[in-house]
């Protein structure tokens, strides 16, 4: 599936593999597995599509553009999210995600 926005080496499955997974992919959608544990940082990376993420696990977040300044921290927002909670994600432009919780990070999500 060709992206749209960003060079192919910035996906997050090229970028961070170890951290996204595919599922399924076609021509038409692409279901990636995401597992983050805590004190991991995923590298810089993409979400160039939007999509419908599906919660298995949550723990606090930390998201920082592609220069290290703070985009959005769930401890301080206080956004929780509950396992089996659905979501619509917009696309992601350059960022790191670390995670600052004590339990995994673990989404599927239907681009």
């Amino acid at each position: 599936m060709p992206n749209p926005v960003q060079p192919d080496e910035w996906d997050a499955c090229a970028a961070a593999p170890e951290f996204h997974r595919i599922l399924f992919e076609n021509d038409s959608v692409r279901t990636l597995e995401t597992i983050i544990r805590p004190g991991q940082i995923v590298p810089l990376h993409t979400h160039c599509w939007c999509g419908v993420s599906t919660v298995l696990s949550w723990s606090d977040m930390v998201r920082r553009d592609e220069n290290g300044v703070v985009t959005f921290d769930s401890r301080a927002s206080g956004v929780r999210r509950e396992p089996g909670e659905a979501m619509w994600a917009e696309p992601f432009a350059l960022h790191t995600l670390e995670n600052v919780g004590d339990r995994a990070i673990h989404i599927v999500t239907v681009e």
